[in-house]
């Protein structure tokens, strides 16, 4: 996705060579018009799927969901990080290990929204490591509910998350990859 790449070489800040802020654009301040192009380009990846829900985590990947689910019109789910003391009493459970805060999470989501009959498209903003698809993952299991794909908006193709999901003959699209953020320089594959 032309437009990502752009906004990605133009507003995307390099805190080393493995971690890219997009704050101004993606995960802080929220582009809306960058969002919307974003929805319609994973809704249109996705379209043949007939997906019955989108998952995501809390944060950073809401906006992103929020506008796939709306292309698609079908409901966005989000696993909380803390359960909710008005969760209902029967909860999916993943495990994520963030790799920018050093932190394992234990996410959830209330059983009333995922059931065995959704087909899930999972959505997120970055993928690194796979951990937070992999957590994820373990909720869409749970629930016995069919995995449609992932769609990631940045994509870090030098780390192996993508690699290890597609491994698993997951379908993921990714709207920009990225080869290296080495020499100070954002490179795309």
């Amino acid at each position: 996705m032309e437009l990502l790449k752009e906004r990605i070489k133009d507003d995307g800040k390099l805190v080393s060579k493995e971690i890219l802020k997009v704050d101004s654009f993606l995960n802080h301040q929220i582009d809306p018009r960058l969002m919307q192009e974003i929805g319609r380009e994973f809704a249109n990846r996705f379209k043949e799927e007939e997906i019955s829900k989108i998952l995501t985590i809390e944060a950073s990947g809401i906006a992103v969901a929020l506008m796939v689910g709306l292309e698609l019109d079908v409901p966005v789910v989000f696993a909380k990080k803390k359960k909710a003391s008005t969760m209902d009493s029967k909860v999916y459970t993943g495990e994520v290990k963030s790799f920018t805060k050093n932190r394992v999470y234990n996410i959830s989501v209330d059983s009333t929204y995922i059931n065995n009959e959704d087909k899930i498209l999972i959505i997120d903003d970055f993928l690194a490591m796979g951990n937070a698809s992999q957590g994820l993952l373990e909720i869409v299991n749970k629930a016995k509910a069919e995995l449609a794909g992932i769609g990631i908006v940045i994509e870090k193709g030098f780390q192996p998350g993508g690699k290890l999901l597609r491994e698993q003959g997951i379908k993921v699209e990714s709207l920009a990859i990225i080869d290296s953020l080495a020499d100070n320089e954002i490179n795309f594959l």
